[in-house]
């Protein structure tokens, strides 16, 4: 064990620098995948207004499928990576990297080719009013074919830090970003391509981002991958997605509640005075703000995970726990700026995005600070299901990322408009998060509490003066 300290810095280095290095890269990752879509929506919203808005708005459900396949093999991949590096088992660390890398490949591939054989019906059900599907049809039908190599890219990502190059996932995610951004201007403002033409930039970012992951496969640190890596097997892959698990139902829980949020805000839209299309637009443009925050949060809470797995098992607990403790303590600092943010500029924040109605920003500002008003303590439900997978216990994980989304948010948004109409919808927001926050410290209190019994007995052990 002493030996894996001096070799490996995850056991030995400051856990607030690690926290730095791995969480850095780890947010900056996660901040541009939130963008892409952004970055869209404040083109399309300046050229071509709220249906545009609304059209990116339900087409989103697919990019939290896809972010969902990519976390499943790409977390699930790098938590078992470096779980078995922690435990000086690097002959199988391969293979959970390289299978992981495949599965990445075949899902996208899969998922790209079902979305469009299924397109229009697809967007229906997301919720697509009439007046919105045409855009999303232009919008998505593009998109669609970057689906591999969107997976490849966020997923790859993760292993690529895994693998202690966490510079290396900015950097492949941070040209993949300045590529769109710049694509989208020209695409949507010079030549004025409309939907098809931010879709277009998306995707060639995305495949140059691919391209580095694929070329950084060839040439891993930790471990030298060859091609027997890259042949799934079920052994290996069983054990991926259980450790990934929590993190895919956690975007799979996203992309329900964006449905079942668009098909209310539907319904009850045309029963009040806002209509349909601007409540739809205007929650897609505060769900994509919002997801600025939670990426950020996120973005922190996958950067603990090789720290967290890996002393995990190397059975140094309170390295693990300082981890969870510096995270909880970052998120915090962040979800409380954002909901000064929210509730004191949101008409602002919405005029960012072109301009709308007077109903169109009297629906948004009471969507801001009603939907958002526990903003501030949204960070402890995904550190604390990502703390759960990064040690292996899928279970847990999967149960806490399930919580606010699907245990609390969805029955909740069934209920409440029932009896306040388009206004409970939007009072929603704020209950399921309490509630899930509630979840997260109870279950983080009781792990901590057996962590440490665990650790007495093993200081109790009479090999521990020889393994220490």
């Amino acid at each position: 064990m002493e030996k894996m300290k001096e070799v490996n810095p995850l056991a030995s280095a400051p856990v607030s620098k690690l926290m730095i290095k791995f969480g850095v890269p780890s947010i900056i990752g996660m901040l541009v995948g939130a963008l892409y879509n952004m970055v869209d929506q404040l083109f399309i919203g300046q050229k071509i207004g709220p249906l545009g808005n609304a059209a990116t708005n339900i087409a989103f459900p697919l990019t939290t499928l896809c972010m969902s396949l990519a976390l499943l093999f790409g977390i699930g991949g790098a938590s078992c990576f470096n779980l078995s590096t922690g435990m000086g088992d690097k002959k199988r660390a391969g293979y959970y990297a390289g299978n992981s890398l495949t599965m990445l490949t075949i899902c996208g591939i899969i998922l790209m080719a079902v979305t469009l054989v299924f397109l229009t019906p697809m967007l229906k059900l997301f919720g697509s009013t009439d007046k919105v599907l045409p855009y999303a049809e232009d919008y998505v039908r593009v998109t669609a074919i970057g689906f591999p190599f969107l997976l490849i890219s966020a997923g790859g990502g993760h292993l690529v830090r895994a693998d202690g190059s966490p510079q290396v996932t900015m950097l492949l995610n941070l040209v993949g970003a300045v590529i769109n951004i710049v694509l989208d201007a020209l695409f949507v403002l010079v030549f004025e391509w409309g939907m098809a033409g931010a879709a277009a930039a998306t995707v060639i970012g995305q495949v140059v981002s691919a391209v580095m992951v694929i070329a950084y496969a060839f040439k891993f640190k930790t471990v030298k991958l060859e091609k027997k890596h890259f042949i799934p097997q079920r052994s290996h892959l069983n054990r991926v997605i259980a450790i990934g698990m929590a993190s895919c139902f956690n975007q799979i829980a996203i992309g329900i509640v964006q449905v079942v949020l668009n098909n209310s805000l539907k319904h009850y839209g045309n029963l009040s005075s806002y209509g349909a299309d601007d409540p739809i637009a205007v929650a897609g443009i505060i769900m994509k703000v919002n997801m600025i925050v939670f990426s950020i949060v996120i973005g922190l809470a996958q950067g603990t995970q090789p720290i967290e797995s890996f002393n995990y098992g190397a059975r140094n607990f309170s390295r693990v726990r300082e981890a969870y403790r510096l995270a909880v303590i970052a998120g915090g600092g962040i979800s409380i700026l954002a909901f000064v943010l929210f509730q004191m500029f949101p008409k602002e924040i919405l005029m960012i995005f072109g301009k709308g109605s007077d109903s169109y920003y009297e629906f948004g500002v009471k969507f801001f600070r009603i939907f958002l008003f526990f903003t501030w303590i949204n960070c402890l439900q995904p550190i604390t299901s990502t703390f759960f997978t990064s040690i292996g216990k899928s279970i847990k994980g999967v149960f806490l990322s399930l919580t606010r989304q699907i245990i609390f948010f969805v029955p909740i948004l069934l209920i409440l408009p029932l009896i306040f109409g388009i206004n409970g919808i939007l009072y929603t927001g704020p209950i399921a998060d309490v509630l899930s926050a509630v979840f997260a410290i109870i279950m983080a209190a009781y792990e901590f509490k057996a962590m440490k019994k665990l650790e007495s007995e093993i200081k109790k052990s009479p090999d521990f003066g020889e393994n220490s």
